[in-house]
């Protein structure tokens, strides 16, 4: 049986080929596990925003509370005038 240069030819292209087809579709593969990975993350990151964005108050909120406690405050401290003004 003779090996004419067809076959062997044939045979190297084989040996070149073969390893860098599977290379890639290794390196394929890694990427969309890395993809995968990557979407994985952003919804975290979203749900995690999600998560502080129902815990914290706004700074509008923070403004209209601390306003509405000094305006007590200010209620307060006039009855205790009028209080300590009619006692003496």
């Amino acid at each position: 049986m003779t090996f004419g240069a067809d076959v062997i030819w044939n045979a190297i292209l084989t040996l070149l080929v073969a390893p860098i087809v599977w290379a890639l579709a290794y390196v394929n593969k890694r990427v969309d596990n890395t993809d995968n990975t990557l979407n994985n993350v952003w919804k975290t990151i979203a749900e995690t925003r999600e998560h502080i964005a129902g815990s914290y108050v706004t700074r509008a909120e923070l403004h209209n509370d601390l306003n509405r406690i000094m305006q007590r405050f200010d209620r307060l401290e006039e009855k205790i005038d009028r209080i300590s003004g009619a006692r003496q």
